[in-house]
């Protein structure tokens, strides 16, 4: 069997592992849906249980309508000859290095977006609008998707002029400073994107409840942490979704509250999701993530320049010769592959880390009960499932389910009581 052909079914079988997983966890929200779990009695009902259902069998089809498609589309380019009549054409619109491989990532980024938006339109205007989420209009999604496409093709060119330009000048060691390059880039982003891009998208005012900003900042006082702002966002024009994040980093730190849940929950119940936010900083749990993901990014810089080296990766597909953004593609290809069986460490990693922030925030503010009311209002308002498949949730879950967390916190509780 060909190479080309073994990589061809190890593809089929992580998309029909991923297909299987998706299945079992359906078959087991049908069979369980309508369950209402202990703790849920007074804010949730069998109708919201059942719209909560329906709302995930719909956004599930959707999503793997949208897999299988992404999936042929992969399957047409890499094992069926397009990459290389694409990489053909491309070479011959420039002579120059580091042109070509921009017009390679940025009209497959295009490609990407286009087969993107019939998707982003029934979600938005279907399903969500169906089920009473989508407060957006015709209009605004438009103009959403032309920052964010120049935005993001904005940042796509810089990061791969400059990243060429550095294969360019130092061919032994390129992979040592288009690392750094992009860590530091990566780094910046989070630095920027609170007062360059977010304002662009959404607008931020002052806390309007009374008493609530002063309550947030004695909340960050006697957690030793300090905040630029406390700003609510207007969320409530595109979606009624809820949330509430920090942006930023270092003393660029912002608190943000979406309007929409300013408008569900108490003030006890939006410190309590604040303190588990806060669990996060003062657990490290930003700062031991980026550390992981640049120590895999190093790896897998030299890793690539070594297989990049060898030179066989064209003929892994029957190919005899591609550019280097084209190798680029099949190394991502194969990166993902490997990643995939990866997905249940990083997702375990991320739960661990969700459950010593719910700890954090309850030990902070002496309210578990608080925190325990505000994710069952969460769940309730954003229909989350409440009934995961447990072997679904341990492969793709990043948080806890949201049903185990409650249990923790009302033992949390008692134990204090």
């Amino acid at each position: 069997m060909s190479s080309k052909a073994i990589l061809f079914v190890i593809y089929l079988i992580v998309l029909a592992a991923g297909y299987w997983l998706r299945a079992v966890n359906l078959s087991h929200l049908k069979k369980h849906g309508t369950e209402i779990p202990a703790g849920f009695e007074e804010s949730i009902n069998k109708e919201i249980l059942e719209k909560t259902t329906a709302y995930t069998l719909e956004k599930s089809r959707l999503g793997l309508v949208e897999s299988i498609v992404d999936g042929i589309a992969l399957i047409l380019f890499l094992f069926c000859g397009l990459l290389g009549l694409y990489d053909r054409w491309v070479s011959s619109l420039s002579g120059s290095f580091i042109l070509r491989g921009l017009l390679f990532f940025i009209l497959l980024a295009l490609a990407g977006i286009l087969i993107e938006i019939p998707f982003s339109l029934y979600n938005t205007f279907g399903i969500e609008n169906r089920y009473g989420f989508n407060t957006t209009t015709g209009r605004l999604w438009l103009t959403d998707l032309f920052k964010t496409t120049v935005i993001s093709l904005l940042i796509l060119s810089v990061m791969v002029v400059i990243a060429l330009a550095l294969i360019q000048w130092s061919p032994a060691f390129w992979w040592l400073w288009l690392w750094g390059f992009f860590a530091i880039f990566s780094i910046l982003l989070i630095y920027i994107t609170p007062y360059v891009i977010e304002p662009l998208f959404f607008k931020f005012s002052p806390i309007e409840q009374k008493g609530l900003e002063e309550k947030i900042i004695s909340l960050m006082d006697k957690a030793k942490v300090k905040v630029s702002r406390v700003v609510q966002v207007d969320a409530s024009r595109r979606s009624r979704h809820s949330n509430a994040y920090f942006s930023g980093i270092g003393k660029v730190k912002k608190v943000v509250l979406f309007d929409t849940l300013l408008k569900q929950m108490n003030h006890d119940e939006i410190l309590a999701v604040l303190g588990h936010e806060l669990g996060h900083w003062k657990k490290g749990h930003i700062r031991k993530r980026l550390i992981m993901i640049e120590a895999a990014a190093l790896v897998s810089f030299f890793l690539a320049h070594r297989l990049l080296k060898w030179g066989g990766l064209p003929g892994l597909f029957g190919i005899t010769h591609l550019s280097l953004p084209a190798q680029f593609v099949i190394l991502m290809f194969l990166g993902s592959l490997v990643m995939f069986p990866l997905t249940p460490l990083s997702n375990w990693l991320s739960r661990r880390h969700e459950w010593q922030a719910d700890q954090f925030g309850s030990e902070l503010s002496g309210r578990p009960d608080a925190l325990a009311s505000a994710l069952i209002k969460l769940s309730a308002e954003n229909l989350s499932n409440l009934h995961p498949h447990p072997v679904y949730a341990r492969f793709y879950y990043s948080h806890p389910p949201v049903v185990e967390r409650i249990r923790r916190l009302r033992h949390d509780e008692i134990f204090r009581g």
